[in-house]
């Protein structure tokens, strides 16, 4: 499964079912300025400083989990250690290197935890590729264009490996759950298609054709 589709799961599950279930996929505004600032970063796939070796579009794959996608940006800087699990070699250069994987994100940072989901899973495939523990990311946010360290902590692991749990059997079921309004639905690309007013909750039939119309503005 692609990692991605974890953000999207927990974001919203419905979401989730009309993208990769269903193949559903509509663009906003929001979602290509997203898309342009992601063409952006991976213009160069990689980049050397004195300090951080910047690696672009890294795959990444995990067996245990059934993951596959690719990393926006995993820059390796030293680890300041010589030995230890922490760290890896990069041919040419001395000490370890510890693999920080960076998302970037178009928008601002999100009540719930999908972004950090999303991230946190790119740290555990890294760390079955690598053999290593990866302590940290961050997520760069357009609004404010500021990076947001994320600890990849017990709890962050606990929730990432509960996702995807809930990811394969959503996946193995093949349905699309039922909408729930929120606040959030409005910034949706896919707002008009789901309807969540109209199809949220139990309704009569005068309910959901009335409410079905309000979400089309038809008069």
């Amino acid at each position: 499964m692609p990692i991605s589709a974890l953000q999207h799961l927990v974001f919203c599950e419905r979401q989730w079912a009309l993208i990769h279930l269903e193949q559903l996929w509509v663009e906003n505004i929001l979602t290509a300025e997203g898309r342009v600032m992601h063409e952006r970063v991976h213009w160069q796939d990689r980049e050397v400083r004195s300090d951080v070796v910047v690696t672009r579009s890294m795959p990444l794959k995990s067996s245990r989990l059934g993951l596959t996608g690719k990393a926006d940006v995993v820059e390796f800087v030293p680890a300041g250690v010589k030995s230890g699990t922490d760290g890896i070699p990069i041919e040419g250069r001395p000490g370890l290197w510890k693999p920080v994987p960076v998302e970037y994100k178009h928008g601002k940072p999100k009540v719930d935890r999908s972004d950090e989901v999303q991230l946190c899973a790119q740290a555990l495939c890294l760390e079955e590729m690598l053999g290593i523990r990866i302590r940290e990311g961050a997520i760069y946010y357009g609004r404010p264009r500021r990076r947001h360290v994320v600890l990849f902590d017990e709890n962050l692991r606990g929730v990432t490996e509960e996702a995807v749990l809930r990811l394969h059997h959503l996946t193995t079921e093949g349905r699309t759950p039922a909408a729930v309004y929120r606040r959030e639905c409005r910034s949706c690309s896919l707002y008009e298609y789901c309807l969540p007013r109209a199809t949220s909750g139990a309704r009569s039939v005068s309910q959901y054709l009335g409410n079905a119309l309000d979400e089309l503005d038809v008069e």
